[in-house]
C-alpha cells in the first residue's frame, strides 16, 4: 500500500520549512507554543512524499524533509551567531551570513538523519508517533554529543524555565523531555485517523495535562528562602565585545567593575564578575604591584570572595578559567578551567582538515580543555559550587557528572558567560532559559553573570527570583540571597536512565505495532534480503 502523496515538490518543501520555523518560534523569547505542532506536521510530511519526489525514493525524500525543517528551525534558533562576526565587521563581517547558513545547515543534518531513520522503521499504526519521538530524540542526543556537541534549543527545553511544564526536567531531564514533547506533538496530530487516532491524541493530551499537573504541584510545594543565606552580588558592567579590543578602554572597563562591586549596605558575601570580564590575561591584571590588582583589592572587603572569569596561560597552553579570590589579598580559593570548549569558537575539531582556518576567539592557537567537572570550594561559609563557563550550561547532566565523579554534590551552580558576543539579540535571552534548565534538573539554584545581560539569580525550580533579573544593555549590579538547594532530583540520581527507557519504548513499538508489515520494500532491510536466498531455490540459475 503506497502512501498518499502531496501535489508538488515545492509545496512540500515549503511546508517542511514552515514546520521547522513553527517549532523554533515556540521557544522563548517568542513563546508561540502552538508552534510545537510543527513536529507533528513534520512527521506527516516525512511520510508523504510529493508526486515529483516519488521517484527519488522514500529515504531520500524523508531526509530532505527533515533537513529542510531543521534548516528553518536552526536558522531561527541560532541566527544571533552572526553578531559574533560583526564585532570585527571590517575583517569578519563578510562571514556572518555564511556562518549562519553553514551552522544551521550542519545542525539540520541531524534532523535529516532522524527523518531517514523514522521512515525506515515506521508502520501504519497511530502508535508510530512513539517511533517518531524515538528517532528524533536519538538524533538530538547525537547533536548534543558529536564533536563535543551543541545541544542548543533541545525540543525538551521549549517551555519557559520555571513554568509548570518545565518541571518535568527534574524527573527525566531535557533529553527525556525532548522525547515527550515530540511524542505529544506527533500524537496530537493523529486526531483524525479513526478511533485509534482519537485514542492516541487523547493519550498525548493527557500526558501534557499530567506534565502540567506535576509541575503545578511541585511549584506549590516550593522550598521557602532560608534566613541568613549568603548574599551574592552579580556585576553587569555593560561592556560590549567591541570595546574589549580597544586598549584605551581598559581603564574604563576596570573602573566599571570596581565601582559596581561594593554594596550600598552590608557587603555581599560573594561577588561575581562574568566570563572574560577584563580583556587581558588573568595573570597580567592580577600581577602583584599592578594598578589593576590594587583597584580590585580596594573594591573588596576582608570577608568577601570574588569570582571572576578570564583566560590564563600555563606552559604554553591557554585556558578559559574561573578564579575564586578572597578578600583584598586576592588569595586564590579555587580555580576551574573550562572542560567543554566551543567548537570553531575556542578550538577547531579535526584541526588538520581546516588548514589555516582559525577559531573565532583569537587566543594563541585556541584553548585547551581543563579537567572534568567537579564541585569546587570557594571559602568558609560559602556553598560548594559547580562552575559552568558559558557553553557548558547547555549540557544536561554536567553538574551531575561532577557529583558522581567526586562524591560531592554542589549546593550552587555558578554560570559565567560572555554573551556580549551576541549583542542585543534573542541569543542571550535563550541562553538564560536553557541554563535555567540545569537548575531544574539538579534541584540546585543558579547564579548567572554576563557582561551585557542577561544576568540573573535562579532558584532550584528554574525561576528567576523576583526582582533578580538584569536585562540586556544595563550597567548595574544585582544583589540577593542565594536560594536554597533541594534534595537530589530523580534526574540527578538516575541521569538519562529514564530517557533510555523511553528510547526502548520507541524501539519496542517498532516490533509490536499492528503495522509492522509496513516496513516498505525499498528499505535497507528488504533490499538486503536478496543476498540471503532460501536453501534449494535457484541454485543453478545463471544470472
Amino acid at each position: 500500500m503506497s502512501l498518499p502523496r502531496l501535489g508538488g515538490a515545492w509545496t512540500r518543501r515549503l511546508l517542511c520549512l514552515v514546520a521547522g520555523a513553527a517549532a523554533a518560534l515556540a521557544f522563548p523569547p517568542f513563546g508561540f507554543l502552538p508552534g510545537l505542532l510543527g513536529y507533528g506536521l513534520l512527521m506527516h510530511l516525512i511520510e508523504r512524499p510529493s508526486v515529483a519526489e516519488g521517484g527519488t525514493g522514500l529515504l531520500k525524500s524523508a531526509f530532505l524533509a527533515g533537513w529542510l525543517a531543521g534548516l528553518a528551525f536552526f536558522a531561527i534558533g541560532v541566527w544571533w551567531v552572526a553578531e559574533a562576526f560583526l564585532v570585527d565587521a571590517v575583517h569578519q563581517g563578510w562571514m556572518a551570513p555564511f556562518a549562519v547558513i553553514l551552522l544551521a545547515g550542519g545542525l539540520a543534518l541531524f534532523w535529516g538523519l532522524g527523518a531517514a531513520l523514522y521512515v525506515q522503521l515506521k508502520g501504519r499504526s497511530v502508535w508510530r508517533a512513539i517511533i517518531f519521538a524515538g528517532c528524533f530524540a536519538a538524533a538530538e542526543w547525537l547533536r548534543g554529543h558529536l564533536l563535543t556537541g551543541f545541544p542548543w534549543n533541545l525540543p525538551g527545553e521549549t517551555f519557559r524555565a520555571g513554568s509548570a511544564l518545565s518541571q518535568g526536567a527534574a524527573l527525566i531531564g531535557s533529553y527525556g523531555m525532548t522525547w515527550l514533547v515530540l511524542a505529544v506533538s506527533a500524537g496530537l496530530t493523529l486526531l483524525r485517523e479513526g478511533r485509534k487516532g482519537l485514542v492516541a491524541a487523547s493519550l498525548a493530551a493527557l500526558s501534557l495535562a499530567g506534565l502540567f499537573g506535576y509541575g503545578q504541584v511541585r511549584l506549590h510545594h516550593a522550598a521557602a528562602p532560608l534566613d541568613g543565606a549568603p548574599i551574592v552580588r552579580i556585576v553587569q558592567a555593560n561592556v560590549p565585545q567591541s570595546a574589549k579590543y580597544d586598549e584605551a578602554m581598559f581603564y574604563d572597563i576596570v573602573s566599571r567593575y570596581t565601582r559596581l562591586t561594593p554594596s550600598p549596605g552590608k557587603p555581599a558575601d560573594l561577588v561575581i564578575w562574568p566570563e572574560g570580564a577584563l580583556p587581558t590575561a588573568l595573570e597580567d591584571y592580577l600581577a602583584p604591584g599592578t594598578w589593576s590588582r590594587e583597584a580590585i583589592a580596594r573594591a573588596l572587603t576582608p570577608d568577601q570572595t570574588l569570582i571572576v572569569g578570564g583566560y590564563r596561560q600555563e606552559r604554553g597552553r591557554y585556558y578559559n578559567s574561573l578564579l575564586a579570590l578572597h578578600g583584598p589579598q586576592l588569595t586564590v580559593q579555587g580555580r576551574y578551567d573550562k572542560y567543554r570548549l566551543v567548537p570553531f569558537g575556542e578550538f577547531l575539531p579535526l584541526e588538520p582538515l581546516w588548514g589555516g582556518v582559525k577559531q573565532l576567539v583569537a587566543v594563541g592557537d585556541g584553548f585547551s580543555p581543563g579537567p572534568p567537572p567537579a564541585a569546587m570550594s570557594i571559602g568558609k561559609g560559602l556553598p560548594l559550587i559547580q562552575p559552568l563557563i558559558c557553553y557548558e550550561s547547555l549540557f544536561p547532566g554536567f553538574t551531575r557528572e561532577g557529583a558522581r565523579r567526586t562524591g560531592q554534590r554542589a549546593h550552587l551552580i555558578v554560570n559565567i558567560s560572555n554573551d556580549a558576543w551576541f549583542g542585543a539579540t534573542s541569543g542571550p535571552l535563550q541562553h538564560l532559559n536553557l541554563a535555567s534548565y540545569r537548575a531544574i534538573e539538579e534541584g540546585l539554584p543558579l547564579v548567572r553573570a554576563t557582561p551585557t545581560g542577561v544576568s540573573a539569580i535562579v532558584d532550584a525550580y528554574g525561576r528567576t527570583v523576583p526582582a533578580r533579573f538584569l536585562g540586556l544593555g544595563k550597567m548595574v549590579a544585582l544583589e540577593g540571597s542565594i536560594p536554597p538547594s533541594l534534595p537530589s532530583t530523580l534526574y540527578s540520581a538516575w541521569g538519562n536512565t529514564l530517557y533510555l527507557v523511553l528510547l526502548f519504548l520507541s524501539s519496542s513499538t517498532v516490533l509490536l505495532i499492528d503495522g509492522r508489515q509496513g516496513l516498505r520494500s525499498e528499505t535497507w532491510l528488504t533490499q538486503a534480503s536478496w543476498r540471503f536466498p532460501r536453501p534449494g531455490r535457484n541454485k543453478n540459475r545463471n544470472v
